[in-house]
């Protein structure tokens, strides 16, 4: 192509800024007519490229489809390429928003182009104009849950689309790069390490802000002339008069220093580069000596730092005072080293001192930190912070900011119904902006997210309280990022982030162009290991691993344009399967590697009684033979129980003989129906008032129920007082709260009266090596040949297992289909041809309920309130059955509705599958509510959740989607098609309206 050099040369005239090595290499590589992948660290500048491709498509006369993972970045590009080339030229396409489709650059999300890929353009017409498209973000292949999407599209795209793959920073990325090679053709991989702005990483902890690590090069100590300001300021300093009080500003916007004060320092020069420098003043600091790391570390704080070996982390020296802290920690705690007494130590250190987070936050400001972002790992911690804030009296905008700040937040705000700002913390939330501070979590309204996000980057928000999801794309950098913990509630457990996770969250800190450098604090904790810490820090593994899997929508649409065998073949060219294949060489070469060994060690095994490993044969018989009396046992005692779950009935009371939810409960759902390994969970109130699902876990016998109690039909789990009325009707029923929660009837042990074990015991008592003085020996030699012999056929599973991984999968999947009557061969049916149009998790249950006619005498209300527990997840513990509104019908279809995800279970155990879950009924009573009518606070209150205005959004554009799909699925004529559109519209009102239309 002739144009693209000067279209290359006309890209770069137009922007202010150089283009660094990695982008240059991308850009010319992409003007050459190559696909390429670009992996490059958080705020390195990837998208430019991907601008570049809307660039080349607009310069050519195509187009470039340019996609996201999530709503919030694609609105945030569309009005960046709207800025840059017009309204005219630039279209959006969410799954609520249709804006100028047919545009010659459209942002979109990525199931939307998936979605084309298999039905076609918005609006009709091909792809044949479709010249590139950008995948932002494409590490989210390894998403659980929409991972697979990404990779539908890179296989599914035309041979001549050019693909512009923009990545974080993964360690795999050359072997990515050689799959889109196998499906792309040629691709330019190109990865960059390098920060733009560099990341200091730091400590806060016992009053002093530690530098995490003491050198600048790996292993070469800072030079004395380059030494950074020193991190470390103590309590006296702290007190010292005039301290801390924010120094004249002069005509450049460089803050004068105070006695004891560094000047012309690089770190010192970085921090005095903020936008408005009368909030981003540095207090002068002491002239302790300090080291830094450019790349990633920080430097020596507290001066000499300590006598003795210091400790090092991938060739980095890690503070020795960090090092001195864990450890006094330690021998102060009841059990630790020395007790903090003995062989001459000290006596108990006092506990250390953990700041507040409005501490922290005038922490950060006095040291000229700001803007921050810290991360607290929760929705109700990131409010809490806030208010903590505002309280304290932090005001960190001027008065001309908090009036930009009033404008900007009554013109976005403007179309919210007056009547819903209440319910939806509109006030708290104005305060907090109008002082600078804010919060960040998807448990708020979109819209309010939205503005602190533009808020932030204009400088008028300064501190933003967040949870991990604002790591997720959004384009929202600070000077400083904070990490209240090295831990995090995955919905299950607490566990430790991830070195991934670590890079994710820490990479927003550093706005190039603004900063010289970015700052990285951790604050102490109780039980923190600085090394564990070091690791984090230092780690750059961040394997990309894929996710993919075929599902039943997939399969259908495979099937119908490519026939069974042509879609196996396809499937087979994932990236999921390219892993497995060259896992599997791999692999084979150990199995090949052990059998040589096992052949070698069972040469050596030899006895002059007889033969020995014959003998061994017989004693690993006898083990194997009581392992499987004692499962049989096992199994035995636990259908026991599960029958005894399977019989109890709403009202039931038990005892749960231990662990955390031990004592009387009260059965609320008994979750009779379950399938699967886990049998029955029944949802009880306990008797300290808190709703739990119980498993076969907590019932190690099986559960008797001890006596009833009513339960009534209006039982709100999510009402205090529901909760205390019904714990005390428990409390009050006449039960042993001390008897035995079930009986287990005493047996004689199998193995005492099996035949086979016995004969095998007087095998063994008479073989020949019995009696041999070296038995013992022999038998360890033999060991060791089975142990590996073990290892190695496990080996061999897993190589059988990702042989083919994918396309055995699609064949089960296929088969399941055919026995459900929605495929017949290579033939899609009438039944397959609507299944290809739902694009769900649930998309088959989807399909069985529109074919059986359950949804077909549904109100809209009821429809919404049948279909949303198609889309809805309850968090973590929140497992409450709710009242159900709506009338028997509503209440009938909801029961019939579970037989059948009972009966879609069933098929799937019978095909060794597990896509589908049963309907959730958590979100019936807002569904329900909000369709009829109801007020925001009214639905929000009373609906069985611990809902939160963002929630509520998020659920119900998830089901404003699925009824919109179900209502072009459903048959022209049906009464359902006419039902969906009516549920629609009274869907949309209120916070939902505007909600959808921004």
């Amino acid at each position: 192509m002739s144009s693209t050099p000067e279209a290359l040369v006309e890209f770069a005239a137009s922007l202010p800024f150089g283009f660094d090595p990695f982008q240059l290499e991308a850009l010319s590589a992409l003007a050459a007519g190559e696909g390429v992948l670009v992996a490059a660290p958080t705020g390195a500048g990837k998208t430019v490229v991907g601008e570049f491709a809307a660039h080349l498509a607009l310069s050519t006369g195509t187009r470039c489809f340019y996609t996201t993972p999530i709503k919030a970045l694609s609105n945030q590009k569309y009005t960046d390429l709207v800025a840059r080339y017009g309204a005219d030229k630039v279209g959006l396409l969410t799954g609520d928003t249709v804006r100028n489709g047919f545009a010659p650059v459209v942002v979109m999300t990525t199931e939307v182009l998936r979605n084309m890929l298999y039905a076609g353009p918005v609006g009709g017409g091909d792809l044949a104009d479709l010249a590139y498209v950008v995948m932002d973000e494409v590490h989210y292949l390894a998403d659980r849950q929409r991972g697979a999407v990404w990779e539908e599209v890179i296989i599914h795209l035309p041979a001549h689309v050019r693909l512009v793959s923009l990545s974080a920073t993964v360690s795999n990325a050359e072997e990515f790069g050689e799959w889109l090679v196998t499906v792309r053709g040629h691709t330019r991989v190109i990865v960059s390490d390098h920060r733009p702005v560099p990341l200091w990483q730091h400590v806060l902890a016992d009053r002093t802000l530690h530098d995490l690590f003491l050198e600048d090069t790996p292993g070469e100590p800072v030079p004395p002339g380059e030494a950074a300001i020193a991190r470390a300021v103590s309590e006296q300093d702290l007190a010292r008069p005039g301290w801390g009080s924010p120094p004249a500003v002069g005509s450049a916007g460089a803050a004068s220093t105070g006695a004891g004060g560094r000047s012309g320092d690089r770190r010192r020069e970085g921090r005095g580069r903020a936008t408005d420098e009368a909030r981003a003043w540095s207090p002068p600091v002491p002239a302790a000596r300090t080291g830094g790391n450019g790349a990633g570390g920080g430097g020596r704080a507290n001066g000499g730092g300590s006598r003795g070996a210091t400790a090092t982390v991938a060739g980095r020296v890690v503070n020795p005072d960090l090092v001195r802290l864990a450890r006094d920690e330690s021998r102060a705690m009841p059990g630790g080293y020395g007790n903090g007494r003995g062989r001459g130590g000290p006596g108990p250190r006092r506990r250390m001192w953990v700041p507040g987070r409005p501490e922290v936050v005038e922490r950060l400001g006095r040291d000229g930190l700001l803007p921050a972002i810290v991360f607290v790992f929760s929705r109700a911690g990131c409010d809490d912070a806030v208010t903590s804030c505002v309280r304290a009296g932090l005001r960190l905008v001027g008065p001309a900011e908090q009036q930009r700040i009033r404008t900007i937040v009554r013109e976005r705000t403007a179309g919210i119904p007056e009547s819903d700002l209440g319910v939806l913390g509109y006030w708290a939330w104005v305060e907090g902006l109008e002082r600078g501070i804010a919060s960040h979590h998807a448990g708020m309204l979109p819209t309010f997210k939205e503005i602190v996000e533009e808020l932030f980057v204009q400088g008028l928000v300064r501190v933003v309280f967040a949870t991990e999801t604002l790591a997720l794309g959004i384009n929202m950098p600070a000077r400083t990022v904070v990490l209240e913990r090295l831990t995090k509630f995955n919905g299950e457990s607490r566990v430790d982030i991830t070195p991934g996770e670590y890079t994710q969250l820490t990479g927003r800190a550093g706005r190039r162009g603004i900063d010289v450098e970015g700052h990285a604090v951790v604050l102490w904790q109780s039980g923190l290991d600085p090394l564990a810490l070091a690791g984090l820090a230092s780690t750059r593994t961040y394997p990309l691993r894929s996710s993919f899997r075929p599902s039943y929508n997939m399969a259908v649409n495979l099937v119908g344009r490519l026939g069974a065998d042509r879609a196996r073949a396809v499937l087979e060219s994932s990236f999921a399967q390219f892993q497995a294949d060259r896992d599997v060489v791999g692999l084979a070469r150990v199995v090949r590697r052990n059998s040589e060994a096992i052949d070698e060690m069972r040469a050596q095994l030899s006895c002059d009684r007889g033969d020995a490993a014959e003998y061994d044969r017989i004693r690993r018989d006898i083990r194997e033979r009581e392992a499987a009396l004692s499962r049989e046992g096992s199994a035995r005692r636990r259908a026991e129980s599960a029958a005894a779950l399977g019989r109890l009935r709403t009202g039931d009371i038990v005892r749960v003989p231990a662990g955390r939810r031990s004592g009387l409960a009260v059965v609320l759902d008994a979750d009779a129906n379950a399938v699967g390994a886990e049998g029955p969970r029944p949802v009880v109130l306990t008797a300290d008032k808190q709703v739990r699902r119980l498993s076969l876990v907590d019932f190690p016998v099986a559960v008797e129920p001890l006596g009833r109690v009513r339960v009534p039909r209006s039982f709100n789990p999510r009402s205090p007082q529901s909760r205390r009325d019904l714990a005390s009707s428990l409390r009050a029923a006449d039960v042993d709260p001390e008897g035995p929660p079930g009986r287990r009837a005493k047996a004689r042990s199998a193995a005492a009266d099996d035949a086979e074990l016995a004969r095998l015991r007087r095998a063994l008592r008479a073989h020949p090596v019995h009696d041999c003085p070296r038995r013992e020996e022999h038998l360890r030699s033999a060991e060791q040949a089975n142990r590996l012999a073990k290892e190695t056929a496990a080996i061999s599973r897993k190589v059988e297992g990702r042989t083919n991984t994918v396309a055995k999968t699609f064949d089960r999947v296929r088969a399941a289909l055919a026995e459900l009557g929605y495929l017949d061969g290579d033939t899609v049916t009438d039944a397959g041809r609507v299944l290809a149009r739902i694009y769900s998790e649930q998309d088959l249950l989807v399909a069985e309920c529109l074919r059986a006619g359950i949804w077909a005498e549904l109100t809209p209300p009821a429809l919404a309130a049948a279909v949303s527990t198609l889309v809805f997840e309850p968090r973590g513990d929140d497992v409450g059955v709710p009242a159900l509104p709506g009338g028997a019908a509503l209440r009938d279809c909801l029961d019939e509705m579970g037989r059948l995800a009972f009966r879609l279970a069933a098929t799937e155990q019978g095909h060794r599958l597990s896509f589908l879950r049963p309907p959730e009924l958590g979100f019936v009573p807002a569904a329900h509510d909000w369709a009829v009518g109801r007020p925001l606070e009214r639905v929000l209150t009373d609906s069985g959740l611990e809902l939160t205005a963002g929630d509520f959004v998020r659920w119900m554009r998830q089901l404003l989607d699925l009824l919109d799909q179900i209502s072009k699925v459903a048959p022209d004529d049906s009464r359902v098609r006419r039902t969906a559109r009516s549920a629609m519209d009274a869907l949309r009102r209120g916070v939902i309206a505007y909600a959808t239309s921004v």
